[in-house]
């Protein structure tokens, strides 16, 4: 009688661990999700995975709960796809959405740039039918222009990064105490111009850069404020 009482207490036992491995299978195999599905998985119910969607793809980020369960910093990027935050900042509303309408090439590479960081490090769950996926699984249009418009904003940065290391960048320091620094070894502080970052803030940002006596009159060359001329290093305020 107690073999037999054993027995089917065992096969519940069986049945349920089978059910349990099955799901976790269903999960970690990849395929098509809605966003009301990947809702679910945004680590407030401890028995479930946690899943994130970049550009329509879902990776699966439980090993990172301290980072993307309640209260970690990344939890706003959990059960969803909010590729616009990456680059954006903007957590809240509007903010958090897979539209990437407005952002330039650049801002558009960045977002590509943290699609690999997924690829590499976390587990790949399937992808989301909607903006990027259709319903079998297939890239869309718009994919395709997200991809393509990164590629031009890579290109842009690298030519920026050449154009760039033409010029060596000054030596820098900051203390709350003493405030900012820039200096050269050799040639002299000069703010000037980073055209490239124009297409990814719609402004254009500077740099320090050491120019040598003979360059100091090229156009759009800036002294910074309070400095001499001929000084090699300059008070940051």
């Amino acid at each position: 009688m107690a073999l037999g009482a054993r027995l089917p207490l065992g096969l519940a036992l069986l049945a349920a661990l089978i059910a349990v491995l099955l799901q976790l299978y269903r999960l970690r195999k990849p395929r098509l999700w809605t966003l009301e599905e990947l809702s679910i998985y945004n680590g407030t119910d401890e028995g479930l995975p946690i899943l994130l969607g970049i550009l329509g793809s879902v990776f699966d980020v439980t090993k990172g709960r301290s980072h993307y369960g309640p209260g970690g910093g990344y939890h706003h990027f959990s059960g969803r796809d909010a590729s616009r935050a990456f680059v954006s900042g903007n957590f809240t509303g509007d903010g958090l959405t897979d539209s990437l309408q407005g952002l330039s090439s650049m801002e558009v590479n960045s977002i590509v740039d943290w699609r690999k960081f997924y690829v590499e490090r976390y587990i790949f769950a399937g992808k989301i039918v909607g903006r990027y996926y259709d319903s079998e699984g297939n890239p869309t249009k718009y994919l395709k222009g997200v991809e393509m418009k990164a590629k031009r904003g890579a290109q842009l940065l690298e030519k920026q990064k050449r154009e760039e290391d033409k010029i060596p960048s000054c030596n820098s320091k900051w203390s709350e105490a003493e405030g900012g620094e820039v200096w050269c070894e050799t040639g002299y502080p000069r703010l000037v111009r980073r055209p490239g970052d124009i297409a990814l803030t719609g402004q254009v940002s500077q740099r320090c850069a050491c120019f040598q006596e003979r360059e100091l009159g090229r156009p759009g060359l800036v002294v910074y404020q309070g400095c001499d001329y001929h000084s090699t290093s300059c008070i940051v305020k």
